[in-house]
Formats: structure tokens, sequence, C-alpha cells
């Protein structure tokens, strides 16, 4: 049986150096304001994580679902788009 880290690690992704997709807005929210920090849970390819308080952002390997802007749209402190075109993530199988 293949976990998801496995099936994830089939998938490529070319990373547009600096100029991230997706940034935090305002990472005192995400420590102050936001209780329950479910990004670091929800997002499926696991960008963001939780370091003592702070909410931590790693683009690299994001499945670019949109995840992270639904969960966050109470405090609406995620700013999303699409990269670039020739980045982001690369599907293997389709």
């Amino acid at each position: 049986m293949i976990n998801i880290q496995e099936k994830l690690f089939q998938n490529r992704y070319r990373v547009d150096d600096g100029r991230p997709h997706i940034r935090i807005r305002n990472p005192e929210i995400c420590t102050e304001d936001c209780q329950s920090q479910a990004c670091t849970y929800a997002c499926p390819a696991a960008c963001y994580t939780l370091e003592g308080k702070a909410v931590t952002l790693t683009t690299d390997g994001c499945l670019e679902c949109g995840t992270c802007r639904i969960i966050c749209s109470e405090h609406q402190n995620v700013d999303w788009a699409y990269p670039r075109g020739g980045h982001g993530i690369l599907f293997k199988f389709g």
C-alpha cells in the first residue's frame, strides 16, 4: 500500500526562485488572532508548519489546491495566486 507521502514524491515542482506564489500577509495574525492554525494540518502538501506559536510557510511542493486560502477565509491572511507559467507543480499522472 502506498502512503500519501510516496504519492506526493512522484510529482515534481519547479521553484520560481524569489517569486513565491503564496505568502502570509501578516504573521502576527497567525500567532495572536488565529486560535486553530488550521492551515498547518489542512494543507495536503504540508507547506504550513507550526514552529512554537509561529506558522511557517514553504511554498516548494505546493499542490496549488487553494485549501489554505479557504481555510484562512476568516482572517483573509493568505495572498494566493497561481505560479508563473512553467513553474509550480508538475503532476506525474495528469
